[in-house]
């Protein structure tokens, strides 16, 4: 596997692929491309990312449980299923409201 990518050309289930630690935040990454990457997140309870930037665009989709997602000062609640687009150089947060998985999607722009 190349830069410890999961391996291609098999069914994944994502939700199985990462599991929760207590009082911490655990990721995986499953595809690191020049283009972009895909990663696995879990945050338990409370857990989360400060607010920051990024140079490109991310998709948050969450899997499992219940997060709230700060983008340019404007509080989102998101729930399994449900997904959104933080745009690049906008401020973002995220902290878990309840345990939660995430998979990340970036998109770099050239």
């Amino acid at each position: 596997m190349e830069n410890n990518e999961i391996e291609k050309g098999k069914a994944l289930n994502f939700d199985k692929m990462i599991e929760y630690a207590q009082g911490a935040i655990v990721s995986k990454t499953i595809l690191k491309k020049e283009t972009g990457n895909i990663s696995l997140f879990s945050f338990d309870k409370n857990e989360g990312l400060s607010e920051h930037t990024a140079p490109f665009d991310a998709v948050v989709q969450v899997i499992d449980g219940k997060a709230n997602v700060m983008i340019g000062g404007v509080d989102n609640t998101l729930e399994k299923g449900e997904t959104i687009i933080m745009p690049a150089n906008i401020p973002h947060a995220l902290k878990a409201i309840e345990r939660f998985k995430m998979i990340l999607t970036m998109i770099k722009s050239k």
